[in-house]
This record gives structure tokens, sequence and C-alpha cells, in this order.
């Protein structure tokens, strides 16, 4: 099977988001990957660091490895997994390609155990003419990717979103990449 080679600057980006979110992944931790993309890229650079760790997203194939399983799942309203099963759950770049934001942020509030922690990273507003360039005019980014984007955020509508219609807390938020993502953590209440 050959290998479609990605848009430059994709594992750059991916890079880098990985490194902004590995040290908010307690050791030990059982965590869900939303969107975990095709390579599992997240859950393979920890998977040293946690104890177990589930892939999910419509594109990946079903995957044993150690302490790693994925399934391949498409993210509608509802996810099929127990109430209070992960104490982490990452969504990296994955929020803003879904249709049904809170319904996905309900399940995901159902899904954590009682104070963990939910790890996002989604485009800030002002990086949508810049994602759109880099796409459509320079080719270094994926095309399909930046197309398939329903929404871009700010500080204020994540935490209106997360704190006030879902119900998360402790609420921390920082700009990263230039102020072209959001890198933002909740927690569940115990």
């Amino acid at each position: 099977m050959e290998k479609i080679k990605e848009p430059l600057l994709e594992p750059i980006l991916r890079w880098m988001r990985l490194r902004r979110v590995k040290p908010h992944v307690p050791k030990d931790s059982v965590l869900l990957d939303i969107g975990c993309g095709t390579s599992v890229a997240f859950l393979k650079s920890i998977s040293s660091h946690i104890k177990y760790g589930m892939g999910v997203d419509f594109k990946v194939q079903l995957y044993h490895w150690k302490n790693i399983t994925t399934k391949q799942l498409r993210l509608n309203n509802s996810l099929p997994f127990g109430n209070s099963n992960f104490e982490i759950i990452t969504m990296l770049a994955v929020l803003e390609h879904i249709e049904y934001e809170k319904e996905i942020l309900q399940e995901v509030y159902r899904l954590l155990a009682p104070g963990g922690k939910l790890i996002i990273t989604v485009p800030s507003i002002w990086s949508q003419p810049i994602l759109e360039f880099l796409a459509y005019r320079l080719r270094i980014v994926s095309e399909a990717e930046i197309r398939d984007h329903k929404r871009y955020y700010t500080r204020q509508l994540l935490e209106k979103l997360l704190i006030d219609e879902i119900g998360f807390q402790n609420f921390h938020h920082q700009y990263f990449q230039l102020w072209m993502n959001n890198f933002c953590t909740v927690t569940k209440g115990k």
C-alpha cells in the first residue's frame, strides 16, 4: 500500500500540538483520544507514560499495541463508552470539525471520571485566513482539513461553551503558535 504524502507543515504542526499537551497528562492515567488520526501519533508518543489509551477516529483502523487500542468511530452525538471511564480525554485539532459540538462535549463530560481532565486544542479565529492561504494557495497544510472546519474559537467562546453550557470547571487557556491556536484544559467536578 502506497503511503499518501502529507502536506509539508502537517507533521510540524502536529508535533507542536503534542509537545504542548504531553506535560498535562498525568502518569499512569487512562486516556481517551478523540480524533486520534490514522497514525495514532499522540497515543504512541505517550504510551510509556499512560496506563491505557483508547483512540477513536472515523479514519483509524482497528489497532492493538501494548496499552493502546483504537476503534473506528464516526463522531455524531454519542460515544459508545460507559460513564466515568476515563481520567483524561484529549481532542487535539478535532472540535472544530465536529457537527454536533455540544452533544459530543456533553458525552465527554459523561465519560470523564470525577476530577477528570479534558484537554483541547482548536484553531483561533485569527488563524482562519492564514490557514486558508497555507492550504489553498501554498498547499503546505491539508486543504481537506481546512475546508472541513465548521468553526474557529476565541478564549471567550471556549469558556462560555465549556463552563457555562457544558458545566466543566477550572478553565485554563493559552494561545500558542503565535495566537493561531487555543490550548485549553477543564475538569469535571468531583
